[in-house]
């Protein structure tokens, strides 16, 4: 009834990073604001929330990844959307500890509806070469239409702070109902069934999946860097706001809550973060995964750095400056770490590789995040940050051990180029 509605899918991937990014980040600019103060969770309760997000990532990513390879990544991907908006909807209605763990519950699921999807979607559409600098692209795009969302969550929420979670909720839900009609879906071919039930077919899938991981060392040696960053990541997501709450006095602009002062620093930490990015996407090869591991292990030994001083920093303006080191090169990591993965991946198992960097990410929050949780409860949220830093550490080894299998495959492929010649 509306074929004509069906755009271009790099343009469809660009609308669903800027409608998202928007959204997205004019929920998270209050969220651990909202959590810490209007639902008054504790430190404890804080990290309980973000490890309950992820004990569901884990339980529904490898099955809808390979829903996602085995039936259509568009429809998982619009279930997706639908999903997390109705998360957000409860977060943002019942500011209390049972009713926001519910909320992490369903937008976990609807996230792994998306996670490793998107990804596939848009690599089978346009060519895994396109795809891999579309990611950076997006991502810088993305941050512009961040700024938007968190310019309207600084006047929006000056007087209610949950009032941005509920409107992007909306937004997210909508994202969801335009991709039924704008969503292209042309490259899309099913694994093959060869008369397997649909238990068989997704166990066939996600054990052709943990195949393609085994057959590519450098790619073992990635996600095991990728549980490291999910144990780092926990402690510091969940309680870097409560930090400052705890230790600083935190300025209040326009209303009467400190939303504003939230907003302005996360939107100076995308306006660096476009900057960078910009400058990533000039210098690194995105097409190399040698170029991209050497960036890693930039990124990795800053970010585990920056926590730790910004943790035990006594003065506030070096603490926010150490924040906005942490975010942008947190950012930067992403579509780093997205096209690292990327490389050379068998389209039909494509999904379900990304959703397993997802349920390992998600495992590595799981341990890391009761470990912050423990050491929050015993001495303090600072503390807590400190043992996240340092949770990042054990990812250099790996890294350096996945750039030097990636040597090793460049130097095999520039041999065979030597002999086919």
């Amino acid at each position: 009834m509306f074929p004509n509605l069906k755009l271009d899918a790099a343009k469809v991937y660009l609308f669903i990073e800027v409608t998202a990014s928007a959204f997205f980040s004019m929920m998270f600019v209050t969220m651990s604001l909202y959590e810490a103060t209007v639902a008054g969770l504790t430190p404890v309760q804080l990290v309980l929330v973000g490890t309950t997000l992820e004990i569901s990532a884990f339980i529904f990513e490898i099955p809808t990844g390979v829903v996602a390879d085995a039936y259509s990544r568009r429809l998982s991907i619009i279930i997706g959307y639908v999903l997390m908006g109705i998360g957000f909807l409860v977060e943002g209605f019942f500011p209390a500890f049972l009713p926001i763990l519910l909320a992490q519950v369903i937008w976990g699921l609807g996230y792994t509806f998306t996670s490793g999807a998107t990804q596939a979607w848009i690599s089978d559409e346009v060519g895994e070469e396109t795809a891999n600098s579309l990611f950076l692209r997006a991502t810088r795009i993305g941050l512009i239409a961040s700024l938007l969302g968190m310019g309207l969550a600084m006047f929006i929420g000056a007087n209610n702070v949950a009032l941005p979670i509920q409107i992007g909720a909306v937004g997210v839900m909508i994202i969801g109902f335009v991709l039924i009609f704008i969503m292209p879906e042309t490259g899309f071919h099913p694994t093959p069934k060869e008369d397997r039930n649909n238990w068989q077919h997704m166990w066939h899938t996600f054990n052709e999946g943990v195949k393609s991981v085994r057959a590519r060392p450098r790619l073992v040696s990635i996600l095991g860097v990728g549980l490291f960053y999910g144990m780092y990541s926990e402690g510091f997501d969940r309680l870097w706001v409560k930090h400052l709450l705890d230790n600083f006095d935190i300025p209040i602009f326009f209303g009467n809550n400190q939303v504003a002062f939230f907003a302005a620093l996360r939107i100076a930490a995308s306006l660096l973060t476009i900057l960078v990015l910009h400058f990533v996407e000039k210098r690194v090869d995105s097409g190399s995964p040698l170029a991209i591991g050497r960036a890693m292990l930039f990124v990795t030994g800053g970010i585990s750095a920056a926590m730790i001083g910004f943790a035990l920093s006594p003065f506030f303006v070096l603490t926010l400056i150490l924040y906005l080191i942490i975010d942008v090169l947190r950012d930067v990591r992403d579509p780093l770490n997205t096209a690292w993965v990327n490389q050379k991946l068998d389209p039909q198992t494509r999904a379900t590789v990304h959703s397993m960097t997802g349920q390992v990410d998600a495992i590595g929050q799981m341990g890391g995040g009761p470990l912050a949780a423990l050491v929050a409860g015993i001495y303090s949220a600072a503390s807590a940050i400190v043992a996240s830093g340092l949770l990042l550490l054990p990812a250099f080894p790996l890294i350096s051990r996945a750039n030097a299998q990636s040597a090793v495959m460049d130097e095999e492929h520039s041999q065979a180029v030597i002999i086919s010649e």
